[in-house]
């Protein structure tokens, strides 16, 4: 039997409090949200003033990461390209960029999923967050 690394809640404080100060630094209003390898949400937070949609669409980034073990934009970047087959993929529905997969040593911890502003800012903010595990 193997034995895997997994989110604690310090951990996804840790991650919470780097996404938001990143996007507080940029004066974005955005949802961020964290979900565990199995894409169940951890954590889920919407800054004043961000739209009430972003909170559903975050969860949906993350949750996308967390079950691809990629980046939520690549099947936003592969429906773009003509396959849009995806769009029937079961039990996904965040197929947009803003998603990021949490990876330690090629295993999956979960996702952090952002929304309210441009994806590639979305990225910066989950990054930022990533940042915070030193990952």
């Amino acid at each position: 039997m193997k034995t895997k690394p997994t989110l604690e809640l310090s951990d996804v404080k840790a991650i919470a409090a780097a996404a938001e100060a990143e996007a507080r630094k940029n004066n974005w209003l955005v949802s961020i949200a964290i979900v565990d390898d199995g894409g169940h949400l951890l954590w889920l937070q919407r800054l004043d003033g961000a739209a009430p949609v972003s909170a559903q669409i975050a969860p949906a980034k993350a949750h996308t990461a967390a079950m691809g073990r990629r980046e939520s934009r690549l099947y936003e970047e592969m429906i773009n390209g003509g396959r849009v087959s995806f769009l029937s993929a079961p039990g996904l529905h965040g197929l947009l960029e803003g998603g990021v997969p949490i990876m330690k040593d090629g295993v999956c911890l979960g996702a952090i999923g952002v929304s309210g502003v441009k994806s590639t800012e979305d990225v910066q903010i989950g990054r930022a967050g990533l940042a915070a595990l030193g990952l």
